[in-house]
């Protein structure tokens, strides 16, 4: 089997949660032995491919472009959609002046207002651009519907989906394909990492949160939230492009028990993870958030938003937050942290969620697909 992944144009140049997605799933297909190229191209050639695999829903003007370049070419497709919905966010919580149109804009049209925000800022001009004349709802509408396969990443998301943007589609062209973790990185194997025994001992016993700094993972209201707490919070990540106001914002008047220390190489968080106590991601919308599975897997007690699709991974493990609340937040750490961690937790999570399954069950819906096509 040979198969073309395709996603958003700036995929490596401003990479997020797909990006690891779509890598990591490619691996483990590769694995399985199916033959996976990707490509950021909008119209690319299909010749010799048997399928093609769409991701992500953020900037359907793109995703469109290569729906309709597949069925010009008579090959299937099948779409991953990845559909966050931070209306919430961009409503209560967005500051500056794209705050300001996002809270007087209707919901659509805060949409086409980013993508042409990006394009102011990032210089993401090009042809796929053109289709937003459609709007949003119809292009992912004609997305859905030409699609052979749709791959959301839990039931939730595609609920969220089809009353977003008012789908009728039929229940056996879904296929739900959790998010994961890499087992092979992230195991009870720390005789190859190295890692500064300074930095090691700054988290040691602390409360992470890893993720990109930025207003949508509300490390602001996470800072305030430790202001009365004894832990030490260290946040690690780097700002996004767009959010530097936000992240200056944050570093201007830190407590005494934060800290933020950059990136860290991915190999060395299985130790740092192992020697913390708790990891929190109190964000205004996650689909899983994939620090928080690598968290888990490591032993961790987990705070996770209550906003987007963590219940559906977490269930009753986790200890949830609302992230408008720092009151929630700071509550929702106390807990975490003095609870014992559930060794049932990280079976939970090493039994379902793992990349390989992902892939094991993205080979699946890929044979389906084909055999509908017969």
């Amino acid at each position: 089997m040979r198969v073309l992944m395709q996603s958003r144009k700036t995929l490596f140049s401003v990479p997020g949660g797909d990006t690891i997605q779509i890598l990591k799933t490619k691996e483990y297909l590769e694995q399985f032995g199916v033959t996976v190229d990707l490509s950021l191209n909008l119209e690319p050639s299909l010749e010799g491919y048997d399928l093609v695999h769409l991701f992500n829903i953020t900037r359907p003007q793109e995703t469109w472009t290569q729906a309709r370049n597949a069925k010009r070419q008579n090959v299937p497709f099948v779409f991953s959609t990845i559909y966050v919905d931070y209306s919430e966010y961009e409503k209560y919580a967005r500051t500056g002046v794209p705050g300001f149109f996002t809270r007087h804009l209707p919901k659509r049209a805060t949409e086409v207002f980013k993508i042409l925000g990006r394009v102011a800022l990032n210089r993401e001009m090009h042809r796929g651009l053109l289709p937003l004349w459609k709007g949003m709802t119809k292009l992912v509408q004609e997305i859905c519907s030409d699609a052979t396969g749709i791959l959301p990443n839990s039931a939730s998301e595609f609920e969220r989906l089809k009353n977003d943007f008012v789908l009728n589609v039929d229940e056996d062209r879904i296929t739900i394909i959790p998010n994961g973790y890499d087992e092979e990185i992230f195991s009870d194997d720390f005789d190859s990492i190295t890692v500064n025994e300074e930095l090691l001992k700054s988290v040691r016993g602390s409360v992470l949160c890893v993720a990109r700094i930025e207003g949508r993972k509300n490390q602001h209201n996470l800072i305030h939230a430790f202001r009365d707490l004894p832990y030490q919070l260290v946040l690690i990540g780097t700002p996004a492009p767009n959010h530097m106001r936000y992240y200056r914002s944050i570093l201007k008047d830190l407590p005494r028990n934060v800290r933020v220390i950059g990136a860290v190489p991915h190999e060395q968080l299985p130790l740092i993870y192992r020697v913390a106590r708790v990891h929190v991601l109190p964000s205004w919308m996650e689909t899983t958030g994939l620090s928080t599975l690598e968290a888990a897997a490591m032993g961790c007690n987990i705070v996770v938003t209550r906003k987007g699709d963590t219940e559906e991974y977490f269930g009753d493990y986790a200890f949830y937050c609302e992230p408008d609340n720092v009151d929630s937040i700071r509550t929702a750490v106390q807990q975490a942290y003095e609870t014992p961690v559930d060794p049932s937790f990280r079976k939970h999570v090493m039994e379902n969620f793992t990349w390989k399954i992902a892939g094991r069950m993205t080979l699946s819906a890929y044979e389906k697909a084909l055999r509908s096509q017969e």
